[in-house]
């Protein structure tokens, strides 16, 4: 029996846009990667932009045929490793502008069954390889493309392929989005800028939740709602 296809697969032409945008934009998209009979899925839940002009992002170091991806049109996949780790990324519009997929939540439906999820607990158990809480199956970078069986080799510098790896709109509602400073960026680097984005219904399960005790709206982070 044939596996079934994606039915709202984004085209390439929805990543042709400002990298805020797009940041913004791929909050509550889900990401499926098709293993053997599976599709693995996780819920876009925080993003972070990067443009050529300010020295966080990698393309300010200049083109090299490793970041070539970055200079692509919009939709590309940019993959690279991260502290040993794999790490997903896609062009935006504009030479060298990029979002980075910083962290997701295990999504299942009629297309990713308990099997889907049982296969990426596989793919990414706990430090005592026994299955990893599924709230943070997902939650960095380097987890998620872990979780979801994305390697650089694999889909670094490539276009989406709807049959094997694509981002789907599933028609999710993202209420309100959290908007504050990207996480490791080195000072001196632009640190300062508020490019990354967070689904607020999900800020506990990210890379580092921005509404933790501590953090005070208008200071560190702001909330941003839906545009009409």
């Amino acid at each position: 029996m044939p596996i079934a296809a994606a039915p709202h697969a984004l085209p390439d032409s929805f990543f042709d846009r400002d990298a805020q945008l797009l940041a913004r934009d791929l909050l509550g998209k889900v990401i499926r990667h098709r293993v053997g009979d599976l599709w693995l899925s996780a819920r876009i839940i925080e993003t972070e932009a990067y443009y050529c002009a300010e020295k966080g992002s990698h393309a300010s170091l200049g083109y090299t045929e490793k970041r070539k991806a970055l200079f692509l049109d919009g939709g590309h996949i940019y993959m690279y490793y991260a502290r040993g780790g794999d790490s997903l990324n896609f062009s935006a519009q504009g030479p060298g502008n990029a979002v980075l997929i910083k962290s997701a939540y295990p999504w299942t439906d009629a297309l990713s069954g308990p099997a889907s999820l049982a296969q990426m607990q596989l793919n990414n158990p706990d430090a005592q390889g026994l299955p990893r809480p599924a709230q943070r199956l997902c939650a960095g970078q380097t987890l998620l493309c872990k979780a979801l069986g994305l390697k650089v080799p694999m889909w670094d510098a490539k276009r989406f392929d709807h049959d094997m790896l694509c981002v789907e709109d599933v028609g999710a509602q993202v209420p309100r989005v959290v908007q504050t400073t990207r996480l490791g960026i080195p000072h001196g680097r632009d640190e300062h800028l508020p490019y990354r984005f967070i689904d607020a219904q999900y800020a506990a399960f990210c890379t580092r939740n921005p509404l933790r005790r501590g953090q005070v709206e208008g200071r560190d982070y702001r909330l941003l709602v839906p545009t009409p």
